[in-house]
């Protein structure tokens, strides 16, 4: 076809030599036989142009000489394969039943009518109509399957869906759902994916609905943003589409539902003994207490930790955002913020409620997380006498919290110099507690600083304890040692005498130093 044109009983019209003399691979392809051509295109003359080599007519490119191929470029690797757990393991088949008898369920049952019923009773009266409707259909399943679906579709219309078991766990930090068909995990300090599904986005956004409703508030696309907490105080973050691109994603931070001791800390290897001793004084002898750390590295574990060396007759007052603290004093008081309604009323900020705190008689006030003007409010409270107060941030080193703290009163709109409100800082915070997570998913206590005072404008600051990194072992892990710096005295020191505590922080300071040195 794309060989030699001939004209309506003419002789053969060679193209120019000059044309194929820079591609020697279209010499070596012998011309094609001349292919019928449609009566409109039989009709050239002499005086058309030479046609245009193959390769310009947009045929298939010609094979190219054994002297003219260059060397093929090595394609790059594929990605190494993603691994997925394996947590469910039922078929396709399992999950086509499922979802025709869940959706003859919906048909069937009354909602409005279901809702008025206790938990127990809406799960019997849904096994009944399931029962029945597997029967109808002729679905054939062993006992175990049907068991197994009726649970699957009693966890869907009143429960949490296929979160079910993965908040069964206790081994697990965190779950990500983003979107209907991606789920990942934290296990152990870090993120596999897993097998576990939603039927849709519909499914999903349902359940996410079920989980923030109980707790007051709602997710739409007028408010796709919300944060709430489950029943064992679990914290949930949802984004809802429009600003959600692949579906609602979920984010829930699970607790333990064996409360963790500083002894457990002590096993994980987060903190050495003498250092669980220096944080039991800390918190005894009641220290205004700043814990600082990253995403996930175990700031609100370690503030429940500390809050259990509080005496049982103190009052204490929290201010949370979403309610996850977990403490075990008899004397709680535990409050929350709320979000505005749909018309932008009723909103109670974190500032209200530190204010508020103020009010209340408090012997201790803890703040969840600082990230706002209630940091000055709080900075407030610890100097008025409200001493042992609490509070965790997010920073990457106990300097940068302090900085941290620094601005977000300056961001609140607080009109004061720079020197008056680090001299706030300075006689509000004690101790800064650093908490990390490691390259190996670990996390550890890297350091306990103590806040000394002003030299000039700067902040000084100097470390109690650290921990400092010494190697790696065959499996990844690292291996390190808290060790103390050699400070004799720290500057709550005579808080600790206050409190008959000086020989217990004496021996424990000797301790750590030891341990250093080994």
């Amino acid at each position: 076809m794309f060989g030699k044109r001939t004209t309506t009983g003419g002789p053969a019209v060679p193209p120019p030599a000059a044309a194929e003399a820079p591609r020697p691979a279209a010499v070596a392809q012998p011309p094609a036989p001349p292919a019928p051509r449609p009566a409109a295109a039989s009709q050239v003359t002499l005086s058309d142009p030479p046609p245009p080599p193959p390769k310009a007519m947009g045929g298939p490119p010609p094979p190219k000489s054994a002297g003219s191929s260059k060397p093929a470029a090595k394609a790059p690797p594929p990605p190494p394969k993603e691994k997925v757990a394996a947590i469910d393991n039922r078929s396709d088949e399992y999950y086509r039943t499922k979802t025709e008898v869940f959706n003859a369920l919906i048909d069937t049952i009354d909602l409005s009518q279901l809702a008025q019923l206790d938990q127990e009773s809406a799960r019997e009266e849904i096994r009944d109509i399931v029962i029945e409707i597997v029967s109808i259909k002729n679905v054939v399943m062993s006992v175990a399957e049907q068991e197994t679906l009726l649970e699957d579709i009693c966890n869907d219309v009143l429960g949490y869906g296929p979160l079910e078991p993965l908040l069964a766990r206790d081994d697990i930090a965190d779950i990500m759902v983003n979107g209907a068909g991606t789920t990942y995990i934290e296990v152990a300090g870090k993120i596999q994916r897993t097998n576990i599904r939603f039927r849709d986005n519909a499914q999903l956004m349902n359940i996410c609905q079920r989980i923030v409703s109980q707790v007051g508030r709602r997710v739409d696309e007028a408010s796709p943003i919300c944060d709430a907490r489950l029943a064992d105080g679990s914290r949930v973050n949802v984004i809802a589409p429009p600003l959600a691109i692949d579906g609602p994603a979920l984010t829930i931070r699970k607790f333990r539902k064996d409360k963790l001791k500083i002894t457990d800390l002590v096993g994980f290897g987060s903190i050495s003994e003498p250092g669980a001793e220096i944080l039991r004084i800390i918190g005894a002898c009641r220290c205004n207490v700043l814990i600082s750390g990253g995403t996930g590295s175990g700031k609100t574990t370690l503030l429940n930790t500390l809050t259990a060396f509080i005496a049982p007759g103190e009052r204490v007052i929290t201010c949370e955002d979403a309610a996850e603290l977990q403490l075990q004093q008899p004397h709680v008081v535990r409050l929350e913020t709320r979000p505005p309604n749909l018309e932008g009323q009723g909103r109670v900020s974190m500032t209200d409620l530190v204010k508020n705190c103020l009010r209340m008689r408090p012997d201790r006030i803890i703040v969840g997380e600082v990230r706002g003007p209630e940091a000055f409010d709080l900075l407030q409270a610890m100097n008025t006498g409200h001493d042992g107060s609490m509070g965790t941030l997010h920073a990457n080193t106990p300097r940068e919290g302090l900085s941290r703290l620094e601005s977000m009163i300056t961001m609140g709109g607080f009109t004061l110099p720079q020197r008056t409100i680090r001299e706030m800082i300075v006689g509000s915070i004690d101790v800064v507690i650093q908490a990390s997570r490691l390259r190996d998913g670990s996390r550890k206590i890297v350091s306990i600083t103590e806040v000394m005072g002003l030299e000039g404008d700067v902040i000084v600051t100097q470390d109690v304890m650290r921990y400092e990194i010494t190697g790696e072992d065959k499996d990844g892990k690292l291996i390190g040692t808290h060790s103390g710096t050699g400070i004799g005295r720290p500057r709550f020191w005579e808080r600790a005498k206050y409190f008959n505590m000086e020989g217990d922080l004496g021996r424990a300071l000797d301790a750590l130093e030891e341990g250093g040195r080994q």
